[in-house]
């Protein structure tokens, strides 16, 4: 049974598209990406290094599982809420010129191609989504992802939430009570 591009972890797809895209494919990230911030809602510019091919990849991921799209629709899912201070927060939409630079040099590799409505998938980028997927799906067979387990234990009468995460315990608001008991 082969693995399609819905049967893996989309993030794990993702990963693996932006490193063969960084590595293979010759994709050059524009000047503006080292400081540039990817919408109004944000505060800071991102912190991996690796962003611009990250979103380069979930933006050909987009546009295959959810058919023709165009630079508004791709601005609507990558925006986000902006933290307004005591005002309610308020939704905007992500920068365009990240996702036209994205979706101009996805048209470049042939892995997406114009329409009426927007973008599409190309016939060269579903072949390649499928074996990425299929490769990320061989080795997630041999190499399966560990799930962190989480267990939370809320006891009320305390005001107590403790979380433990693989074993080890991290703690809510009693560990902090505990401490600063202990300090005093």
């Amino acid at each position: 049974m082969t693995s399609s591009i819905f049967d893996v972890p989309g993030t794990e797809l993702v990963k693996e598209i932006a490193k063969d895209l960084k590595q293979n494919k010759g994709v050059v990230e524009p000047k503006f990406v080292s400081f540039v911030k990817t919408g109004r809602s944000k505060e800071r510019a991102p912190s991996q290094r690796e962003w611009y091919y990250l979103r380069m990849a979930s933006i050909l991921r987009r546009i295959y599982v959810d058919g023709p799209l165009g630079v508004g629709a791709l601005r609507t899912y990558y925006g986000g809420k902006k933290n307004r201070g005591v005002k309610p927060e308020h939704f905007y939409k992500a920068g365009g010129k990240i996702i036209r630079s994205c979706i101009q040099q996805l048209e470049k590799l042939g892995f997406v191609e114009k329409i009426k409505k927007g973008r599409k998938i190309s016939g060269k980028g579903t072949s390649y989504l499928e074996k990425t997927a299929k490769a990320l799906g061989e080795h997630l067979k041999q190499h399966p992802i560990e799930k962190k387990r989480i267990s939370y234990k809320i006891d009320l009468s305390r005001e107590e939430i403790k979380v433990e995460k693989e074993g080890g315990k991290k703690g809510g608001k009693g560990d902090r009570r505990d401490k600063a008991a202990k300090g005093k």
